[in-house]
């Protein structure tokens, strides 16, 4: 009862922040300019985007299976994709909580160990966050001119005095964390052997080698070269599904293609987010992104709304689906493994008469 106390407080606690980022996107924003923005919008953009998406989750899909096979298993693509939206569903009810949903999916349908997956999705998530991280310095050079100023004022600065001000601590506190860190490692490492004791804590290392295991699969892929194509498939399923909606509204259809570069980058920071499904947090940071260049708040909201609210709508469909499948296939495996266990009881027992 505790435990289910405990996950109610954190949902809420989420959905509190989402509201907070809804009011801080929406909060002094007319009614009637919204609703002017979306009766303007070409909704054909929007199915067009829609389909981009769907591209990039097939991809994501079989992208996810290259980095399973070097583990020993071979899982069936209908049941990785089901798993795939298990956990963009689950998402909406707790964030982060949706990689570990789809390896337990995935681990109901094809049995494949839930902490050996768990490597899988870091891994993943390491080469997407790679690919942010490039994307993000490239569109920071094409458009250096623009976004210098605003950068330099509102990031670069703010960041370099604070970091002047960490510099500038007396040199006995560096001392004294240096010294903290340190006799953590020794202690860490006389007391290890203690601990292993306990099971808690042979668990815990099982696992973090498992992860290990699963983060070494890219250099274990035979098919390298298929996981790399299938990764920039992704992310250039991404951009397209972006500019798709941009075409949606004529005051972002003018943006070219760096701009759209630049609004899914910060799209992408936002969804990442400890929000449900990055509610609020989407619509406030890409309504800002697109104020930078000049475009009104209100037309920022609408463009943000309608990228984000399409994508939801498509993940909690496909999502419910996956998830009635997952059921249906997981409670067929436990029939059948009970019919065959009820058969070799049988054949057992004609064997001792």
């Amino acid at each position: 009862m505790k435990i289910n106390i405990i996950k109610i407080v954190r949902i809420l606690a989420f959905l509190a922040l989402a509201v907070f980022f809804l009011i801080l996107a929406f909060g002094d924003v007319q009614l009637k300019d919204l609703i002017s923005g979306f009766r303007t919008a070409r909704y054909e953009w929007v199915l067009i985007s829609l389909f981009f998406a769907t591209m990039a989750l097939f991809s994501r899909t079989y992208r996810w299976i290259l980095l399973i096979e070097p583990l020993g298993y071979k899982p069936a693509a209908k049941n990785t994709f089901f798993a795939l939206m298990s956990g963009y569903l689950a998402n909406f009810i707790l964030p982060r909580i949706g990689e570990i949903t789809r390896c337990g999916s995935l681990n109901r349908t094809d049995r494949i160990p839930v902490d050996k997956l768990l490597g899988t999705v870091i891994t993943e998530r390491i080469s997407d966050l790679l690919i942010v991280l490039l994307l993000a310095t490239t569109v920071f050079f094409l458009k250096i001119g623009f976004f210098g100023d605003f950068l330099y004022f509102n990031l670069f600065h703010p960041l370099y005095l604070r970091t002047a001000s960490l510099i500038n601590l007396p040199w006995l506190i560096w001392m004294a964390i240096g010294l903290s860190i340190l006799l953590a490692l020794l202690f860490y490492r006389m007391i290890r052997l203690w601990l292993r004791k306990y099971h808690l804590f042979r668990r815990l290392e099982k696992i973090l080698r498992s992860i290990i295991d699963g983060m070494k699969t890219i250099g274990q892929m035979n098919k390298t070269w298929p996981f790399l194509l299938h990764t920039v498939f992704i992310w250039l399923m991404y951009f397209l599904m972006t500019w798709a909606v941009i075409f949606a509204l004529p005051s972002t259809a003018g943006l070219g293609a760096a701009d759209v570069l630049f609004i899914m980058v910060i799209g992408g920071l936002a969804m990442a987010a400890p929000v449900q499904g990055g509610i609020g947090a989407y619509h406030w940071v890409v309504s800002m992104g697109l104020g930078i260049y000049g475009i009104p708040r209100e037309d920022g909201l609408v463009f943000a709304t309608l990228s984000h609210e399409s994508q939801a709508l498509l993940m909690i469909i496909l999502g419910s689906f996956s998830m009635f499948m997952i059921f249906t296939i997981s409670k067929k495996a436990r029939h059948s493994g009970n019919e065959t266990d009820s058969l070799t009881a049988g054949s057992d027992d004609e064997g001792e008469n």
